[in-house]
Parts: structure tokens; C-alpha cells; sequence
């Protein structure tokens, strides 16, 4: 928890924390040091244009360090405070251009102990304090240390940001709990006895200290050198270490109650969720909150803690899973050791089995192993490393939002509660799907051919390469459409064998034997012109150069009952018009132009309708099936490729290969509808028109694969209806004339 409660500037635990508008925190002190303040006049000078002015007399050294910056500004206070009137200057200090500072293009930075860079204070030159006349009103700004947003500061510099008095309370404890738990750890190389009390804590070698063990055992040079040296930590039973025993009962009703920064004799009452800030009764009274959402605090107060605890709840969740996963990569640590040993082991009987020739190689390959090993671990390390930074970061913050949720001064509480439940939840965020899942197997990948003759022993190396794994089918990506269906497959996660390719198969949807329909290096594949109303199996293998691999599980698919279509615009004559989603039809030309559907039925029972939208002038469409390379520029059914039944306002004929058979009377006209039926088990086609059958079946002994089809002119529109049911009942046909 102790990294939530260092301020980002100086590295040090906060004092006098303020809440900047970002909802981030920083020191007062600190505050002053980065507070920019820019005469309007200069705001849009670059910087090469401002006025270069002598080198200030007391500028901070560029190693001078965050101390320096704080000892300044602990100046400028007495300063303020001796000045009479001057109280707003103290948080609304200069910073002027690099040219000013005498280092000529160069300008000093310091840098905090938690890695933020900032800039240092520098007085104002002699003569800056009386501003000339013309010059505008000066504008102060801050930026965030953290999110480097920038805050404009209205005339009442820094106090106008709003202290954080929860934050203020938390390190005052935490500062009492280190202390008591430094005054109790004692020295851990002290030949006395009792040892001495522990004075520092090396973080690299995580061993106790005092004063003179420090400087004998461990001085600040040599190897010692970047060793960091910090404060005893606080044990979990220590007052304010974490426990629930310190400071947790007077931080609660023995603690005044807060005061409007307004109003000091009215307490805060209620939030303003628009402002996200606690407000008074006679700030309600004053208007300054009319139109804005107000809540009582109490309410709000429990509503953001049960937020949080929510919120917390699965960061908590998050850690111990983390923490498991930890557990198994020390094992799988373990594990790739022993393995690597075995494989030495193995690899060592093998060469000694063919001692006269495998001397010279039994060198590398060795390293080959231990290379594979080191690699291993490596990886494990690096995961063991990042995943316990990420466990540290939650669990501090979790420790900390405990403190803050223990709290019982919900206006302090609210003032940071929107912005730590954020925090949590990104926290939460942060251990996506994967994360905790090892990067490396135990096994080691590694085979060594023995058999091949002597002649080749030079020759001998690793096999890296073994036969593919299953693939896994992914249920959910996998569909059907019509008469199509997709497959989605993968290979399993820490499978490292290459795979060149992949063996899709699918059955002939009546369980017959499995064939190839697609070989390629996609884990996607559809395959269309499949059978209505039909169950195929899917299966699929991988390949590399070692073979093939073994099958997946098999997959079950059901086509669709009913056929849903529309008109195909890529196979459409050109002087075809389609229009709505491709399902009505019409023409440019007064010559009949064919259309085709976009499905194809070679097997079971199909019907669909086709609405008569417009008929002028007595034209003759033709309506049917067809094959794919009918001819489109003259009527349906002129050609051998299409079976056609072509009607006028009086009568219709059934057409194939230009040859006219079976009149009937009974034709079309604006509002009619025409029915189509194929019927692939009898083999024949029927018309229907307005519900009622046209004529006999028109065609039989038909088979093969066909497309719904339609010839036209311009002086017909015609709506496709499809998804249709077979009819149940047919009406009696009329009778043909001769």
C-alpha cells in the first residue's frame, strides 16, 4: 500500500495531499514547485521570442533533487506570510522560458523517486515583481505529475483545489504503524545481544540493518552501490500496518466533523453529483447547486463504498488466481528441470551407444538442451516476474481502498471514491483472457533419431518437427446459411509444432463416407451448394511435412429447411434492374433478359412466388428454373439450358428447348402471383398461379443442379418471395387446351 501513498513529485509520503481535477493526488509543497504562471501577453510568444533576462542568483542545481524544490517553496511561504497581502503569490509562481535561465538552450529538470519528471522552481528575475504596463493579467496553470493534464488556477491559486483530508488521515496512520513496527525490527547481522533496532532495509537483499552493520556490512560503493536502502517495513500486526487494530477507532467518532470550505459553521450535508463535490445547506440556499443533481450524503456515501466493494471484490478474485498461478509456474520451474534432466540423461545413453562416431556431436547437442532449458526458464522467469508486479500493484491497491473504505468521513470518501473505483476497475482489467496461462510447456520438444547408418551419424541432430496435434473445432463461430455452412477451427494453446495446412472433410449429408472439400493454411472455410433440409458431419486435420495429424471431433450440421434467396445481380443480364435487397426485378429493354436466384437445388422439395408489381401493354414473362450458363439475352426456355412456363392475360405455355407444349387458360395481370414448385424427389415441376395449379406437371424425369430463373422486359416488375412452404393443398388443375 505504501506506493498509494507517495506523493508522484517528490517520492515521498504525502503531506497536505490536494485533489487535482484529474482526481489525482499531490503535496501542497509540490504543488507550488510545479505551478506555472504565464503573462497573457506571452502566452503565444514562442519561446525564442521572450526576453532573455540575467541568470537568476539562486536557480536549483539539476541535481539538486526534490528537496531543494520543497525548501523553496517552504521560502516562498515566509515570504508570502512576511509580505502582508500577499497570500496568493505563494501558489501562483513564475516559471519562465529556457532562455531566461542563464544555461543558455538547456533547462534542469528534476527527477522524483517515483520516475516523474518536473520542472524546478525558478525565482523570478530582479524587476519581475512589477509587471510593465500593457502587460495582461497573469494565467497559472498546474499539470498532473501522473496524467499530465493541465488545471487553471482562478484567484484563489492552490486553495481553490480541495484537500484531501481521508488521504491526510490514512498516512498519519500509516506513519504511526511504520514507526512503532521500526522501533520493533531489529538488526538481522548484530553480533549483540539483544541486536540492535533495525535502521534500513536493503531491498536487494532483503536483509535488516542498523546504523554500524549498515556501514560495515553494506556500504553505499561497490557492488552496494544501487542498492536501495529504505525504512524498516510495518509488520500486518503493527498499529496502522494493515491491520484492522490501528487508528481505525479514532479515525471514526472522535474526529470533528468537516466544514464547508465556504461556510465554516455548516457542516456538509449533501453531494452534487454533477460537481462531484460535498456541499452545505447554505450553499443549496445560495443557488450555486440549482440545476444540478443533488443527493444526500449519506446515501451517496454508502452507494460509492458498494461500488467500490464490488469492484474490489473481483480485483480480489483476480489476486487469487494470480497467486495460484504463481504456485504453478515455481512447479512448472520444477517441472522443466527435471524433464531437462531426463533428456540429458537420455541423450547421453544414446550417444554412448555409438561412442566412436557420436563424440564430436554429443557437444552440441547437449547445449541444443540446455539452450531449450534456458529458454524455458527464461520465459517462466520473465512471466514470474511480470505476473507478481501486477500482483503487487493490486494488492496495494487493495490494501489501500480497504483503508479508505474504513473511513467514516464520507464527504472525504466521495471526493476520491469515482476515481478509485475506476482505478480498481482497470486494475481488474488488467488480467485479460490469457494472462494467466503459461507461455511455455514443461515438455521439451526435442526427439533424437538413433536409427539412421553409420554413414549419417554426422548428419545427426534433433528431430524438432512431430506430426500436428488435433485441432479443436470452434462450436461457436461455426454456422449454417441456407444451404451453406462455415467451420471455425484452431490449434490448441502451447501446441509449437508447425503446421503447413489443414484437411477439411465433410459426408454426403446422408452418412455416407467423409471427402476433401477444402486443403489451405484458413482455420475458416464455407462451403456452398450443399442440400436443403440435410445433416452432414465435418471433420478436420492437420499436416506439416512429418504427415498428417489425427481428426478433430466431428461436427454435426443441419442445412435449412426452406430455402431463402434472392435475385443474383453478378449472373444478371445487364439490362436487368434490381431493387429491394435484390428481390424485385425489372428491365431496360424491350427484348426478354434473363435473371437468375442465388441458390442452387439438386436435392428435396422447393417452393417460392414471384408478384406480379406491374403489367403493361400484354408482355409475356417466363417464369422457372435454369441451369448456371443458360443464355440471358432471349426468353426462358428457349435453350436447352432452362424449363420455363410463359403466360400472358389470357394463357400460359410450358417452354424447353423453343418447344411449346400444354396451353392453359388463365393468365396474369397486375397484383398475380405465380408459384413455382420443385419437387427433386419425383423429379418434376409444377406452376401455380394465384394459388391455383396451371395445368399438369409441366416437366419430369428432370435432375441435376438448377436455379430459379425469370425472363422479363421492361414493361414487368416482378417481387420475389422465398422461405415459403411446400402446399399442402392442391387446388384441381385447369384443364389444356389442344
Amino acid at each position: 500500500m505504501e506506493e498509494e501513498l507517495k506523493c508522484p513529485v517528490c517520492g515521498s509520503l504525502f503531506r497536505e495531499p490536494i485533489i487535482l481535477p484529474c482526481s489525482h493526488n499531490v503535496c501542497l509543497p509540490c504543488a507550488r514547485t510545479i505551478a506555472v504562471q504565464t503573462p497573457e501577453s506571452e502566452q503565444h510568444l514562442p519561446p525564442l521570442l521572450h526576453s532573455r533576462g540575467p541568470a537568476p542568483p539562486a536557480a536549483a542545481a539539476p541535481g539538486a533533487g526534490p528537496g531543494a524544490a520543497a525548501g523553496s517553496a517552504a521560502c516562498l511561504d515566509s515570504e508570502s506570510a512576511a509580505g502582508g497581502g500577499g497570500g496568493d503569490h505563494a501558489d501562483k509562481l513564475s516559471l519562465h522560458s529556457e532562455t531566461d535561465s542563464g544555461y543558455g538552450s538547456y533547462t534542469p529538470s528534476l527527477k522524483s523517486p517515483n520516475g516523474v519528471r518536473v520542472l524546478p522552481l525558478v525565482p523570478a528575475p530582479p524587476g519581475a515583481a512589477a509587471a510593465p504596463r500593457g502587460a495582461g493579467p497573469a494565467s497559472s496553470s498546474l499539470t498532473c505529475p501522473q496524467c499530465h493534464r493541465s488545471a487553471s488556477l482562478d484567484q484563489r491559486g492552490l486553495r481553490g483545489f480541495q484537500r484531501n483530508r481521508l488521504l491526510e488521515a490514512i498516512v498519519q496512520r500509516y506513519q504511526q504503524g511504520r514507526a512503532a513496527a521500526a522501533a520493533a525490527a531489529k538488526c538481522q547481522l548484530c553480533d549483540r545481544s539483544p541486536p540492535e533496532p533495525a535502521a534500513v532495509l536493503c531491498e536487494q537483499c532483503e536483509v535488516l540493518y542498523c546504523a554500524a552493520c549498515q556501514l560495515r556490512c553494506h556500504p553505499a560503493r561497490g557492488p552496494f552501490a544501487k542498492h536501495r536502502l529504505v525504512p524498516p517495513p510495518a509488520h500486518p500486526g503493527a498499529p496502522g500496518g494493515g491491520g484492522d487494530g490501528g487508528g481505525g477507532k479514532g479515525a471514526g467518532g472522535g474526529r470533528k466533523l468537516p466544514t464547508c470550505a465556504e461556510h465554516d459553521l455548516e457542516n456538509y450535508s449533501m453531494y452534487c453529483v454533477s460537481c462531484r463535490s460535498p456541499v452545505c445547506y447554505q450553499c443549496l440556499e445560495e443557488g450555486k447547486h440549482n440545476k444540478h443533481d443533488v443527493k444526500a450524503l449519506g446515501a451517496m456515501w454508502k452507494q460509492h463504498k458498494a461500488q467500490l466493494s464490488q469492484a474490489l471484490n473481483g480485483v480480489s478474485d483476480k489476486a487469487k488466481e494470480a497467486k495460484e498461478f504463481l504456485v504453478q509456474l515455481k512447479n512448472l520451474l520444477q517441472q522443466i528441470q527435471e524433464n531437462g534432466l531426463d533428456y540429458e540423461a537420455c541423450l547421453v545413453a544414446q550417444c554412448d551407444a555409438l561412442v566412436d562416431a557420436l563424440t564430436r556431436q554429443k557437444a552440441k547437442l547437449l547445449t541444443k538442451v540446455t539452450k531449450e532449458r534456458e529458454h524455458k526458464l527464461k520465459v517462466v522467469w520473465d512471466q514470474i516476474n511480470h505476473c507478481t508486479l501486477k500482483l503487487r500493484q493490486s494488492t496495494g491497491l487493495m490494501e489501500y481502498c480497504l483503508e479508505v473504505i474504513k473511513e467514516n468521513d464520507p464527504s472525504g470518501f466521495l471526493q476520491i471514491s469515482d476515481a478509485l473505483i475506476k482505478r480498481v476497475q482497470v486494475s481488474q482489467e488488467q488480467w485479460v483472457k490469457g494472462a494467466l496461462e503459461p507461455k511455455v510447456s514443461a515438455e521439451f520438444d526435442l526427439t533424437l533419431d538413433s536409427e539412421p547408418l553409420l554413414q549419417s551419424i554426422h548428419q545427426l541432430d534433433f528431430i524438432q518437427m512431430k506430426l500436428p496435434p488435433v485441432p479443436l473445432l470452434q462450436l461457436e463461430k461455426c454456422c449454417t446459411r441456407n444451404n451453406s455452412v462455415t467451420l471455425a477451427w484452431r490449434m490448441p494453446p502451447l501446441s509449437h509444432n508447425p503446421v503447413e495446412g489443414y484437411i477439411l472433410e465433410l459426408d454426403d449429408g446422408d452418412g455416407g463416407q467423409f471427402r476433401e472439400v477444402y486443403v489451405g493454411k484458413e482455420t475458416l472455410c464455407t462451403i456452398d451448394g450443399l442440400h436443403f433440409n440435410s445433416t452432414y458431419n465435418a471433420r478436420v486435420k492437420a499436416f506439416n511435412s512429418s504427415g498428417v495429424g489425427p481428426y478433430s471431433k466431428t461436427v454435426i450440421l443441419q442445412t435449412s429447411d426452406v430455402a431463402w434467396f434472392t435475385f443474383d445481380p453478378s449472373s444478371a443480364h445487364r439490362d436487368i434492374v434490381l431493387s429491394n435487397d435484390n428481390q424485385t426485378a425489372t428491365c431496360n429493354s424491350y427484348d426478354d433478359r434473363v435473371v437468375l436466384g442465388t441458390a442452387a437445388f439438386s436435392k428435396g422439395v422447393h417452393y417460392w412466388e414471384l408478384h406480379v408489381d406491374r403489367y403493361d401493354n400484354h408482355p409475356d414473362p417466363a417464369f422457372g428454373i435454369a441451369r448456371i450458363n443458360v443464355v440471358k439475352d432471349m426468353m426462358l426456355g428457349k435453350d436447352d439450358k432452362a424449363w420455363a412456363m410463359y403466360v400472358d392475360n389470357n394463357r400460359s405455355w410450358f417452354m424447353h428447348c423453343n418447344s411449346h407444349t400444354n396451353r392453359t387458360e388463365g393468365g396474369v395481370s397486375k397484383g398475380a402471383t405465380v408459384g413455382v414448385l420443385l419437387d427433386l424427389n419425383k423429379h418434376n415441376l409444377t406452376f401455380y398461379i394465384n394459388g391455383q395449379q396451371q395445368g399438369p406437371p409441366a416437366f419430369e424425369n428432370i435432375e441435376g443442379v438448377f436455379m430459379p430463373a425469370l425472363s422479363l422486359n421492361r414493361n414487368v416488375q416482378v417481387t420475389l418471395h422465398t422461405g415459403l412452404e411446400v402446399p399442402q393443398s392442391v387446388k384441381q388443375p385447369k384443364l389444356p387446351n389442344n
